[in-house]
């Protein structure tokens, strides 16, 4: 070949290929006084121009991955690259461009897997109770939405919304993921505002639980999930943003096509199965939260100003409860001990047989009593708020409400028994564990928790100390001194707490001792993992978890309680959902039980039920409303 041959000149047809090159069609041209070139033939360099237009069209629209990939499909075969460095290769160490159809699959299930992802955080309920395969056979109008902000905008601006819209859709994902856990335990969502003490409370029980290691592990595995979330959702969504871009014509029809689907559905309210087709349900979920965080951050000025109204701030000490002068008042909450123990048709025979016994009991030995119902703060667990509530006289539904109160001068039920002088003030707290400076708030001359009971048994689950022992403790510590000034107890039994396995059960009150006994009783338990694999046995070993706390208060006012006692017990809450079906209904059971007529005279007129079991259609009031009839009722107005 001359040294004149102009560049890129074609070659003559019958020019023989050299072995050496990278394929037939191609040859070398030298340049003057330069190294060989590879000249490409007219068809290469035709099918090199297409791909190279093909390529420059997917990088403006955004899609420079799908660009190298177009370019390994549409090489003409007969046209072999030389090998090259695998870092230069495109895909995986040039994988995509080796097994073409497997990259073609992977491109399509990716996408697949992306949509599939963002439909499944729009359409699924933050409620696991509504959870079916219906609820996702439903046309989300956000998802239109989304697709229409993403086509209308250019390059960039795209894959900037794109990341930041699927951030925020992996941010609602854990969102829901919370208002589920916290429905099956609580009965409520997860709230924004006042709730994140709660995961710190979480992560004190994990560490009492699993001890540091298992606390330090939990945390890390929960960091760990939320950015593989928001990481995960933020690639899927810029997996649809640039399909969508390379194949933008259709998915412009696509996107037309399913909002006029919506509107039409949307419009004439069709449904499928009960379920309705369009749904607008993110966006109104989004709206929900919105108000919530609204209500919540203005709560405290709400609060405050219903802290400043008591009835009976300014009323003289002298003239405070003088209608339980020289009882021994005790105020007790069992622990989950809610309306559905009474109503539930699978525990309902076995707790009435418990309450007429506990009747009989009380009977035997003088006593009177009276029912009614109570609506709580809260539902399946934060005793804390239900037992302010009862106290304090405020509706106290969450933790900055509680804070609040606890920092505030507001009297409670208990302080102002204090503050007359006629009462020493108590509280039995066994199921306290550490340090308790709200104590001191609810007027309570001495607390024992957990480590002052004299209590040298195990822990059952959760409950450090049992029932039976608890209230036994009470007797020796205090209630059995002689010369004593009348005393004021908070009591608060926690052997019906949560998970309800293993439970304690009644022995001879006088093989107490110092609780070593109750090892064997454990070790006779049964195994709360084994029990919480199914909703039946949980509901079973709850029932026998409120007998024990009943059977337990009902005998120690038979062998302990005399003339001068009074007993008002209440449960605090109703237990977990898994108990209670989901139900709404947040009523707890209580009773006023007292062998001097006069003391339960005071409240005739409240139409509570007599007996220890409250009747269906008995008064119900909202738990804060006790405290003022209480101290009314047991004031000098009532004589």
């Amino acid at each position: 070949m001359s040294h004149l041959t102009p560049h890129r000149q074609l070659p003559d047809a019958d020019t023989a290929v050299d072995p050496d090159t990278d394929g037939p069609g191609k040859d070398t041209a030298a340049k003057p006084g330069g190294p060989a070139e590879p000249v490409i033939d007219g068809g290469a360099a035709e099918a090199a121009d297409a791909e190279a237009a093909e390529a420059e069209e997917v990088t403006e629209a955004g899609g420079a991955s799908e660009a190298s990939e177009i370019s390994e499909e549409s090489a003409p075969p007969s046209a072999e690259a030389a090998p090259e460095p695998a870092a230069s290769r495109p895909g995986w160490f040039g994988w995509r461009r080796r097994y073409p159809r497997t990259a073609r699959a992977v491109r399509v299930g990716t996408s697949v897997l992306a949509g599939a992802l963002v439909l499944v955080v729009l359409l699924v309920p933050n409620r696991l109770d509504w959870i079916t395969v219906r609820s996702f056979l439903r046309l989300p109008v956000e998802a239109i939405f989304l697709a229409a902000v993403l086509l209308v905008l250019p390059s960039k601006a795209r894959r900037i919304t794109a990341v930041a819209l699927g951030a925020f859709l992996g941010l609602s994902a854990v969102l829901k993921c919370l208002d589920m856990g916290f429905r099956q335990t609580l009965a409520r969502p997860f709230d924004l505002v006042f709730d994140w003490v709660l995961l710190s409370d979480g992560a004190d029980w994990v560490k009492d639980s699993f001890g540091r290691s298992g606390e330090v592990l939990a945390i890390v595995g929960a960091i760990v999930l939320l950015i593989l979330v928001l990481v995960l959702s933020a690639l899927a969504m810029m997996r649809l943003a640039d399909v969508m871009a390379l194949h933008r014509p259709m998915a412009v029809r696509t996107t037309l096509v399913l909002a006029t689907a919506w509107i039409v559905c949307f419009t004439m309210g069709v449904q499928f199965g009960g379920v309705t087709i369009a749904t607008k349900g993110y966006a109104q979920y989004l709206a929900n939260r919105v108000q919530y965080v609204r209500d919540g951050l203005g709560d405290a000025d709400v609060f405050k100003k219903q802290m400043a109204v008591d009835a009976f701030a300014k009323t003289p000490s002298d003239q405070l409860l003088t209608g339980l002068r020289g009882k021994d008042v005790m105020f007790t909450f069992i622990e989950s001990y809610g309306r559905v123990a009474i109503d539930d048709p699978s525990m309902a025979p076995e707790i009435d047989k418990t309450l007429q016994e506990g009747n009989a009991r009380l009977k035997s030995a003088g006593f009177a009593a009276r029912s009614g119902w109570l609506k709580s703060p809260v539902t399946g667990a934060g005793s804390w708020l239900a037992h302010s509530t009862f106290l304090s006289g405020l509706w106290i539904k969450n933790q900055q409400r509680y804070r609040t109160l606890t920092t505030s001068d507001r009297a409670t039920l208990t302080s102002y028994f204090q503050k007359t002088g006629a009462w020493r003030t108590v509280g039995i707290v066994p199921g306290v564990r550490k340090a308790w400076p709200e104590g001191k708030y609810f007027g309570l001359d001495h607390i024992y928790d957990s480590t002052h009971l004299g209590y040298q048994g195990p822990y059952f689950s959760w409950t450090p100390v049992p029932d039976q022992f608890s209230l036994e403790a009470f007797q020796k510590l205090e209630h059995s001194k002689k010369n004593r000034d009348p005393i004021m107890a908070e009591i608060i039994l926690a052997s019906s707490h949560n998970p309800w396995s293993p439970i304690a059960h009644m022995i001879d009150w006088k093989d107490l001792g110092d609780g070593k006994v109750f090892y064997k009783i454990k070790k006779e338990g049964t195994n709360p993992t084994q029990v919480w694999k199914s909703a039946k046995r949980v509901r079973t070993e709850y029932r026998k978890a409120i007998q024990y706390s009943l059977d337990s208060l009902t005998q120690w006012m038979q062998r302990y309680g005399d003339d001068n006692t009074v007993l008002v017990f209440l449960g605090d809450h109703q237990p977990v959902p898994t108990v209670t079906g989901g139900s709404a209904n947040r009523d707890v059971p209580v009773t006023i039980v007292a062998r001097d007529p006069k003391v339960l005279d005071r409240v005739s007129d409240w139409g509570w039920t007599e007996g220890i079991k409250p009747a269906g259609n008995a008064p119900e009031w909202t738990m804060n409303k006790f405290r003022d009839r209480f101290m009314t009722a047991y004031g000098p107005q009532s004589g």
